[in-house]
């Protein structure tokens, strides 16, 4: 079966397994933000997954036993 390319570009798996993501809203209009909010959207976010989800839209992320 394909990987969902699309999704598996927009996250990040490191080395230890964990998966990570860019957070909502940070491409544009962010002029208009406070400063503590742009603060926040800064960096990269974590986020997990299933082990059905990360088998079908991630390659190489579950092991098989």
């Amino acid at each position: 079966m394909k990987n969902n390319k699309s999704f598996s570009q927009r996250i990040k798996v490191t080395k230890t397994g964990k998966m990570l993501r860019r957070p909502t809203g940070q491409n544009h209009f962010n002029s208009k933000d406070s400063s503590e909010k742009r603060m926040r959207k800064r960096g990269l976010k974590d986020v997990s997954f299933g082990t059905r989800i990360k088998r079908r839209f991630l390659p190489g992320t579950s092991k098989k036993k």
